[in-house]
């Protein structure tokens, strides 16, 4: 698959390398997503400042809880690439085990590897990539689990990795070195 934007390639213009080493852990290389994004620059600008709140540990919600969302969304949309990377990147450091990562690709909260907690925010995201709200049920059970403060970063989150995704996939950003790919985790 060739990108329809191409990410840029080095050597980069000074103020697109700044902007890519802003949008990166210190010392690591620019990711093809972010160097697609670089083609726009005000846009990454605008993106990374968004991003970097939900992308830090200033999110209410745990790292596991983060990367479940960001997991099932990207899954959900098709997004092989922001899922490889999230999968490739956090999977070992929030402890997914290979069924679990099966699941969150190609299964469901009602799989037995989830904890009630784990299948509460899978169904979450589920609710809101098939009908955009949660319906009072739903509700009910992710009031008594989470905070609002939990509940509104979860919905942008999710949210955010919707706009990620469709980004990503109509770019056609070619998956990263080494990230796993959803045929990968096939049951």
């Amino acid at each position: 698959m060739a990108p329809r934007i191409a990410p840029l390639s080095e050597p980069y213009a000074p103020e697109v390398a700044e902007r890519l080493e802003a949008m990166m852990p210190l010392g690591e290389p620019p990711i093809r997503l972010f160097r697609t994004f670089a083609r726009n620059l005000p846009m990454a600008a605008g993106l990374n400042a968004w991003g970097s709140y939900y992308l830090s540990r200033q999110l209410s919600l745990s790292l596991r809880d983060r990367e479940l969302v960001i997991d099932r969304t990207t899954a959900r949309c098709g997004c092989e690439y922001e899922w490889g990377v999230h999968v490739a990147f956090y999977g070992a450091r929030v402890a997914l085990t290979d069924d679990q990562i099966r699941s969150i690709t190609h299964g469901s909260a009602a799989d037995p590897c989830w904890d009630g907690h784990d299948a509460l925010l899978i169904e979450a995201v589920d609710a809101l990539h098939d009908t955009a709200t949660i319906d009072d049920e739903l509700w009910g059970r992710l009031a008594e689990a989470f905070t609002d403060a939990q509940l509104l970063d979860l919905f942008l989150l999710c949210g955010w990795y919707h706009a990620i995704s469709f980004a990503a996939n109509a770019a056609k950003v070619e998956p990263e070195d080494g990230a796993p790919r959803f045929a990968h985790v096939l049951g």
